[in-house]
Protein backbone atom coordinates (compact mmCIF):
# COMPACT_ATOMS: atom_id res chain seq x y z
CA UNK A 1 0.00 0.00 0.00
CA UNK A 2 1.08 3.11 -0.25
CA UNK A 3 -1.22 5.84 0.29
CA UNK A 4 0.46 9.66 -0.30
CA UNK A 5 0.24 12.56 -1.56
CA UNK A 6 -2.07 14.97 -0.74
CA UNK A 7 -5.04 14.99 1.78
CA UNK A 8 -8.11 15.40 -0.44
CA UNK A 9 -10.18 16.39 2.90
CA UNK A 10 -7.58 18.90 3.94
CA UNK A 11 -6.12 20.91 1.19
CA UNK A 12 -3.70 22.30 4.45
CA UNK A 13 -0.66 20.55 4.26
CA UNK A 14 1.13 22.20 1.30
CA UNK A 15 5.16 22.33 0.90
CA UNK A 16 6.90 23.22 4.02
CA UNK A 17 10.14 21.14 5.26
CA UNK A 18 8.14 19.85 8.22
CA UNK A 19 5.69 17.92 5.73
CA UNK A 20 7.85 15.04 5.33
CA UNK A 21 5.22 12.87 3.59
CA UNK A 22 1.10 13.29 3.27
CA UNK A 23 -1.75 10.78 2.26
CA UNK A 24 -4.34 10.67 -0.96
CA UNK A 25 -8.05 9.86 0.18
CA UNK A 26 -8.69 7.06 -2.41
CA UNK A 27 -11.95 8.05 -3.04
CA UNK A 28 -15.07 6.66 -2.81
CA UNK A 29 -15.74 6.99 -6.71
CA UNK A 30 -12.64 4.99 -7.52
CA UNK A 31 -13.05 1.33 -9.28
CA UNK A 32 -11.35 -1.79 -7.74
CA UNK A 33 -9.83 -2.58 -11.32
CA UNK A 34 -6.47 -1.07 -12.75
CA UNK A 35 -6.61 0.25 -16.45
CA UNK A 36 -3.55 -1.75 -17.87
CA UNK A 37 -3.63 0.48 -20.97
CA UNK A 38 -1.00 3.89 -20.66
CA UNK A 39 -3.36 6.34 -19.09
CA UNK A 40 -3.26 9.85 -21.55
CA UNK A 41 -3.37 12.11 -18.83
CA UNK A 42 -0.07 10.35 -17.00
CA UNK A 43 2.31 11.23 -19.85
CA UNK A 44 5.87 11.86 -17.57
CA UNK A 45 4.90 8.05 -16.22
CA UNK A 46 8.36 7.27 -15.82
CA UNK A 47 9.69 10.21 -14.08
CA UNK A 48 6.57 9.83 -11.44
CA UNK A 49 6.97 6.14 -10.88
CA UNK A 50 10.24 6.84 -9.38
CA UNK A 51 9.01 9.73 -7.11
CA UNK A 52 6.52 7.24 -6.10
CA UNK A 53 8.90 4.84 -5.14
CA UNK A 54 10.57 7.33 -2.93
CA UNK A 55 7.45 8.58 -1.20
CA UNK A 56 6.30 5.06 -0.97
CA UNK A 57 9.37 4.50 1.29
CA UNK A 58 8.85 7.21 3.53
CA UNK A 59 5.10 6.33 3.75
CA UNK A 60 6.01 2.57 4.64
CA UNK A 61 8.90 2.96 6.85
CA UNK A 62 7.82 6.24 9.00
CA UNK A 63 4.84 8.16 8.44
CA UNK A 64 1.91 4.52 8.65
CA UNK A 65 3.98 3.03 11.53
CA UNK A 66 3.62 6.61 12.95
CA UNK A 67 -0.14 7.07 12.26
CA UNK A 68 -0.62 3.15 13.57
CA UNK A 69 0.86 4.50 16.70
CA UNK A 70 -1.24 7.77 16.60
CA UNK A 71 -4.52 5.39 16.21
CA UNK A 72 -3.53 2.87 18.88
CA UNK A 73 -2.68 5.24 21.91
CA UNK A 74 -5.86 7.50 20.60
CA UNK A 75 -9.14 7.35 21.79
CA UNK A 76 -11.32 7.51 18.83
CA UNK A 77 -13.43 10.47 20.71
CA UNK A 78 -10.57 12.47 20.80
CA UNK A 79 -9.23 11.36 17.64
CA UNK A 80 -12.70 12.51 15.81
CA UNK A 81 -12.09 15.31 17.40
CA UNK A 82 -8.43 16.51 16.18
CA UNK A 83 -9.83 15.92 12.77
CA UNK A 84 -12.53 18.19 12.83
CA UNK A 85 -10.13 21.01 14.27
CA UNK A 86 -8.36 20.54 10.95
CA UNK A 87 -11.19 20.13 8.79
CA UNK A 88 -12.98 23.10 10.55
CA UNK A 89 -9.18 25.33 9.74
CA UNK A 90 -10.05 24.56 6.08
CA UNK A 91 -13.43 26.46 5.96
CA UNK A 92 -11.66 29.57 5.65
CA UNK A 93 -9.64 28.16 2.27
CA UNK A 94 -13.74 26.90 0.82
CA UNK A 95 -15.01 30.15 1.43
CA UNK A 96 -12.01 32.62 0.16
CA UNK A 97 -12.30 30.07 -3.27
CA UNK A 98 -15.88 30.22 -3.60
CA UNK A 99 -15.93 33.64 -3.72
CA UNK A 100 -13.19 33.78 -6.05
CA UNK A 101 -15.30 31.22 -8.26
CA UNK A 102 -18.51 33.31 -7.93
CA UNK A 103 -20.58 30.81 -5.33
CA UNK A 104 -20.96 33.38 -2.73
CA UNK A 105 -23.85 31.13 -1.20
CA UNK A 106 -20.86 28.20 -0.93
CA UNK A 107 -18.47 31.26 0.70
CA UNK A 108 -21.38 32.07 3.30
CA UNK A 109 -22.24 28.10 3.94
CA UNK A 110 -18.04 27.89 4.57
CA UNK A 111 -17.97 30.75 6.90
CA UNK A 112 -21.16 29.67 8.79
CA UNK A 113 -19.11 26.48 9.99
CA UNK A 114 -16.31 28.20 10.52
CA UNK A 115 -17.76 30.48 13.18
CA UNK A 116 -20.21 28.02 14.50
CA UNK A 117 -17.53 25.10 14.85
CA UNK A 118 -15.06 27.54 16.31
CA UNK A 119 -17.70 29.34 18.72
CA UNK A 120 -20.00 26.09 20.00
CA UNK A 121 -17.89 23.12 18.87
CA UNK A 122 -15.41 24.07 21.01
CA UNK A 123 -12.60 25.89 18.67
CA UNK A 124 -13.21 23.36 16.24
CA UNK A 125 -13.31 20.55 17.73
CA UNK A 126 -16.76 19.71 17.53
CA UNK A 127 -18.87 19.68 14.53
CA UNK A 128 -21.81 21.61 15.53
CA UNK A 129 -22.52 23.00 12.00
CA UNK A 130 -22.48 19.61 10.24
CA UNK A 131 -25.87 18.58 12.98
CA UNK A 132 -26.76 21.66 11.93
CA UNK A 133 -27.25 21.34 8.28
CA UNK A 134 -24.69 23.70 7.23
CA UNK A 135 -22.93 22.05 4.76
CA UNK A 136 -20.31 23.21 2.20
CA UNK A 137 -18.38 22.01 -0.84
CA UNK A 138 -14.72 22.08 -0.15
CA UNK A 139 -12.53 24.54 -1.95
CA UNK A 140 -9.32 24.72 -3.10
CA UNK A 141 -7.03 27.38 -5.38
CA UNK A 142 -6.49 24.72 -8.25
CA UNK A 143 -10.36 24.16 -8.67
CA UNK A 144 -10.47 28.16 -9.03
CA UNK A 145 -7.74 27.80 -12.44
CA UNK A 146 -10.33 24.80 -13.00
CA UNK A 147 -13.20 27.16 -12.88
CA UNK A 148 -11.12 30.14 -14.41
CA UNK A 149 -10.42 28.36 -17.37
CA UNK A 150 -6.99 26.60 -16.68
CA UNK A 151 -6.21 23.46 -18.25
CA UNK A 152 -5.49 20.71 -16.06
CA UNK A 153 -1.96 19.62 -17.30
CA UNK A 154 0.01 16.36 -17.27
CA UNK A 155 -0.52 14.03 -13.71
CA UNK A 156 2.61 14.21 -11.72
CA UNK A 157 3.68 13.27 -8.53
CA UNK A 158 5.81 15.70 -6.16
CA UNK A 159 8.51 14.61 -3.83
CA UNK A 160 7.04 14.16 -0.18
CA UNK A 161 3.86 15.77 -1.66
CA UNK A 162 2.35 13.13 -3.91
CA UNK A 163 -0.29 13.26 -6.14
CA UNK A 164 -1.16 16.72 -8.64
CA UNK A 165 -1.57 18.05 -11.70
CA UNK A 166 0.37 20.82 -13.21
CA UNK A 167 -2.85 23.00 -12.19
CA UNK A 168 -3.04 21.76 -8.66
CA UNK A 169 0.60 22.48 -8.20
CA UNK A 170 0.51 25.81 -9.42
CA UNK A 171 -2.38 26.55 -6.88
CA UNK A 172 0.14 25.78 -3.98
CA UNK A 173 1.10 28.93 -3.18
CA UNK A 174 -2.09 29.75 -3.16
CA UNK A 175 -3.24 27.43 -0.64
CA UNK A 176 -0.51 27.78 1.79
CA UNK A 177 -1.20 31.66 1.85
CA UNK A 178 -5.19 30.70 2.61
CA UNK A 179 -4.52 27.86 5.58
CA UNK A 180 -4.07 29.39 9.43
CA UNK A 181 -1.35 27.06 10.33
CA UNK A 182 0.69 29.11 7.65
CA UNK A 183 0.43 32.26 10.44
CA UNK A 184 1.19 30.61 13.83
CA UNK A 185 4.42 32.47 14.20
CA UNK A 186 5.89 29.93 17.04
CA UNK A 187 8.08 27.41 15.26
CA UNK A 188 7.17 24.58 17.38
CA UNK A 189 3.53 25.34 17.98
CA UNK A 190 3.34 25.46 14.19
CA UNK A 191 5.35 22.33 13.37
CA UNK A 192 3.75 20.55 16.44
CA UNK A 193 0.33 21.07 14.93
CA UNK A 194 0.97 20.37 11.27
CA UNK A 195 2.70 16.62 12.39
CA UNK A 196 -0.16 16.41 13.87
CA UNK A 197 -2.71 16.93 10.78
CA UNK A 198 -0.48 14.63 9.02
CA UNK A 199 -0.57 11.40 11.33
CA UNK A 200 -4.54 12.14 12.18
CA UNK A 201 -4.99 12.11 7.93
CA UNK A 202 -2.71 8.53 7.36
CA UNK A 203 -4.02 6.99 10.45
CA UNK A 204 -7.92 8.13 9.02
CA UNK A 205 -6.56 6.22 5.59
CA UNK A 206 -5.52 2.90 7.37
CA UNK A 207 -8.23 0.98 6.65
CA UNK A 208 -9.31 2.04 2.95
CA UNK A 209 -5.81 0.11 2.21
CA UNK A 210 -7.73 -3.21 1.21
CA UNK A 211 -9.19 -0.64 -1.96
CA UNK A 212 -5.52 -1.14 -3.36
CA UNK A 213 -5.94 -3.83 -6.00
CA UNK A 214 -3.26 -4.48 -8.97
CA UNK A 215 -0.53 -2.32 -9.63
CA UNK A 216 -0.01 0.47 -6.29
CA UNK A 217 0.95 3.01 -9.14
CA UNK A 218 -1.79 2.52 -11.08
CA UNK A 219 -4.66 2.37 -9.25
CA UNK A 220 -3.60 5.43 -7.16
CA UNK A 221 -3.32 7.68 -9.88
CA UNK A 222 -6.32 6.62 -11.99
CA UNK A 223 -7.96 6.76 -8.00
CA UNK A 224 -6.91 10.09 -7.35
CA UNK A 225 -7.55 11.34 -11.06
CA UNK A 226 -11.03 10.17 -10.73
CA UNK A 227 -11.55 11.96 -7.17
CA UNK A 228 -10.04 15.29 -8.26
CA UNK A 229 -12.28 15.79 -11.41
CA UNK A 230 -15.13 14.59 -9.35
CA UNK A 231 -14.51 17.53 -7.21
CA UNK A 232 -13.29 20.08 -9.81
CA UNK A 233 -16.76 18.82 -11.26
CA UNK A 234 -18.66 19.72 -8.63
CA UNK A 235 -19.73 16.11 -8.50
CA UNK A 236 -20.47 16.27 -11.93
CA UNK A 237 -20.10 12.08 -12.61
CA UNK A 238 -18.55 12.96 -16.39
CA UNK A 239 -18.90 10.63 -18.86
CA UNK A 240 -19.73 7.68 -16.52
CA UNK A 241 -23.23 6.47 -18.06
CA UNK A 242 -23.84 4.71 -14.77
CA UNK A 243 -23.91 7.85 -12.30
CA UNK A 244 -25.00 10.53 -14.76
CA UNK A 245 -28.64 10.76 -16.56
CA UNK A 246 -26.94 9.44 -19.96
CA UNK A 247 -27.45 5.62 -19.04
CA UNK A 248 -30.53 4.02 -20.95
CA UNK A 249 -31.68 1.31 -18.57
CA UNK A 250 -34.30 -1.09 -20.06
CA UNK A 251 -36.21 -2.57 -17.36
CA UNK A 252 -38.57 -5.16 -18.89
CA UNK A 253 -35.34 -6.43 -20.95
CA UNK A 254 -33.92 -6.73 -17.63
CA UNK A 255 -37.04 -8.10 -15.79
CA UNK A 256 -36.82 -11.29 -18.90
Amino acid sequence: MNPQGLISARKGLWGGAVALAVVVGLGGCASSSVATEPNPADPWEGFNRRVFAFNDVLDRYALKPAAQGYRYVTPDPLEKGVSNFFDNLGEIRTAFNSLLQGKPGNAGLASTRFLMNTTFGLGGLLDPATHAGFLADREDFGQTLAVWGVGEGPFVVLPLLGPSTVRDTAGLPVDWYTYPLTYVEDDTVRYSLRGLEILDARASLLDQEDLIRGDRYSFIRDAWIQRRRFEVNDGDAGEDTFINDDFDFDEDAFEE
